[in-house]
């Protein structure tokens, strides 16, 4: 069954495609079926950039453990940027 369960954020990064790097200005965050990974359900993300058309998206496929493992991994890679005056202060 799906869960029907996405979330949408504006973002400011770059991905790259088959054809090289292209501007992302949106990522979209679902707890649903993958298209390709082995699980029932995955945490799936998919970088856009909208303006460029659907071949213009950077896709991950993650199962639970895996996306937990990386929200703290990103996380700690940020505090430590912070603590090492890395960050601008926006």
């Amino acid at each position: 069954m799906c869960t029907m369960i996405v979330e949408n954020v504006k973002i400011e990064g770059s991905g790259k495609v088959r054809d090289g790097w292209i501007p992302l200005d949106q990522a979209s965050v679902s707890y649903d079926h993958p298209f390709d990974a082995p699980f029932e359900h995955a945490l799936n993300i998919d970088f856009v950039n909208a303006s460029l058309g659907p071949s213009s998206r950077v896709a991950v496929e993650l199962s639970e453990s895996a996306a937990r493992d990386l929200v703290r991994t990103i996380l700690a890679v940020l505090d430590q940027a912070k603590a090492g005056g890395h960050l601008s202060k926006k």
